[in-house]
């Protein structure tokens, strides 16, 4: 989704949003009457024919051309000049500004429109397009089957259209019809005023749905007898959007066909969409006679809640005293007495154990014994946190580290110490070669036993002996003299 269309709903939102939809309302009641450009003088005559009395639409053309302005710059509507209402050169140059409203910006507006407008009890089953859709599908067959792919075009998109308002006005009804359930506890009036009618119309078009399901079953079938195949190419080819490819068309009206398929037949063990919304049309009407059944017996009692609510309350009004009252309570909403638990006091000798809690001081208990009732434990140990990816990490860096210093080694002990310099891995490995070869020394009387001594590591040996002269290696680091000792890797 495109957030930056959000500042479309800006208006509604705005400090002057009564003015900004007023504004807009000219706009579509100008629209309505195949007007489409609008100045400001002209959005201020339409408020004069559709405001009425709303104090808020009475706007001059000087504070509409501000609201236009800004209803542009989010996007609403669209702004060109238009130099045929000027009079002087002056005015031209002005440059007079006509608007109208944008695609998406007709569409924000008509969102918060019939949010805005909108009743929640102007809802109903259409239940007499059934003979259209029927109807329609015959016709669809015999379009089909002649080749002429205008009328097929024209046949699928109006029963793309009558089935879509029909799933609409179905879906709102029985929002609606939900909600008026929900709150039939409230105001059983609005209920009991419509049940008949609700229970009519419910009946009626289940019935007709019963009826017709075979007919449109039967008449779909013989739409696929003459080569369903071919419908989506026929009505992509007379299809006038311009805008898409040949493609993109027969491939949305393919989606469409296996849609009012799907409506009227299903797909394989699916029942159809028509069966679904006859099974819940009979489940609303068996939820509104059994609502009807429970506000009936109430109101045959002549005992309802908000009665029972109201004795209730003037029955404490009248209680002869606060223990009264309190007592009324207990017996009412059945709290029970405060709950004692085998608890003994921390000094024994100063508080008794048959004394009374209610004379005795307070013991301070843990949470878990007041709201549960059991002795608190230390419960289970708490879970061990492990940063796996970290320890993977440090292993891999670990691995490399021994893999270049094992390389490092064998590079060394084929090329030796002589004659070239080392690099930076190997004088690492040297290094600590050699300090593992002296601390293997052990000097008497200041010499060393022995030919010389020895360091191993990653399979690489390293041999210090005794010389007259000395050793030295050229490192990355520098140069290693080593005194009277001659090195011997291997």
């Amino acid at each position: 989704m495109r957030h930056g269309r959000l500042r479309l709903f800006s208006f509604a939102t705005a400090e002057k949003r009564t003015e900004y939809l007023w504004v807009l309302r000219a706009f579509d009641h100008a629209r309505a009457n195949y007007v489409v450009l609008l100045h400001a003088a002209d959005v201020e005559a339409v408020l004069g024919r559709i405001s009425g009395d709303d104090p808020a639409a009475a706007l001059t053309s000087s504070e509409i051309a501000p609201l236009l302005e800004q209803l542009h710059a989010w996007g609403v509507l669209e702004r060109s000049y238009d130099g045929t209402r000027a009079a002087t050169l002056a005015e031209y140059r002005n440059r007079h500004f006509v608007y109208q409203f944008g695609q998406e910006g007709f569409y924000a507006f008509r969102a918060v429109d019939d949010v805005l407008t909108g009743r929640g009890h102007d809802v109903a089953l259409s239940r007499l397009a059934l003979a259209d859709l029927l109807a329609d599908l015959t016709e669809l067959a015999d379009a089909n089957d002649a080749g002429d792919g205008e009328l097929v075009y024209r046949k699928l998109n109006r029963l793309d259209a009558t089935l879509s308002d029909m799933a609409e006005r179905a879906a709102r009804f029985y929002l609606v019809l939900g909600d008026l359930v929900r709150t039939t506890e409230i105001t059983p009036e609005v209920f009991l005023t419509h049940k008949d009618a609700l229970l009519s119309h419910m009946r009626e078009f289940s019935s007709d749905l019963a009826r017709y399901a075979p007919k449109l079953t039967a008449a779909l079938a013989r739409v696929q007898a003459t080569g369903a195949a071919r419908l989506p190419a026929l009505a992509a080819a007379h299809d006038e959007r311009v805008l898409l490819s040949y493609e993109e068309r027969e491939a949305d009206w393919r989606q469409r066909w296996r849609g009012l398929e799907h409506w009227f037949a299903g797909m394989g063990s699916a029942p159809s969409e028509s069966e679904r919304l006859r099974e819940g049309t009979m489940s609303a009407i068996a939820a509104v006679l059994a609502l009807l059944r429970r506000l009936t017996e109430t109101r045959r009692g002549g005992v309802s809640r908000e009665s029972q609510l109201r004795h209730l309350a003037g029955w404490f009004a009248a209680a002869p005293s606060e223990d009264a009252a309190h007592a009324l309570f207990g017996a009412v909403f059945d709290l029970g007495r405060p709950r004692h638990f085998s608890v003994p006091h921390s000094d024994a000798d100063v508080v008794p154990a048959n004394r009374s809690w209610w004379d005795a001081p307070p013991v301070e208990i843990s949470r878990t014994l007041a709201e549960t009732g059991r002795t608190p434990s230390p419960g289970a140990p708490g879970r061990v946190h492990r940063n796996d990816a970290a320890v993977r990490r440090l292993r891999e860096v670990q691995w490399e580290n021994q893999r270049r210093r094992a390389d490092a080694a064998r590079s060394l002990a084929s090329g030796g110490v002589r004659d070239r310099e080392l690099t930076e891995p190997e004088t690492e490995v040297l290094l600590s070669l050699i300090d593992a070869a002296l601390s293997a020394r052990v000097p008497v009387s200041g010499r060393v036993r022995g030919d010389g001594t020895s360091g191993t590591q990653n399979g690489v040996k390293l041999t210090l002996r005794p010389s007259t002269e000395s050793t030295v290696v050229r490192t990355a680091r520098g140069r290693l003299y080593l005194d009277a000792l001659t090195v011997d890797v291997q």
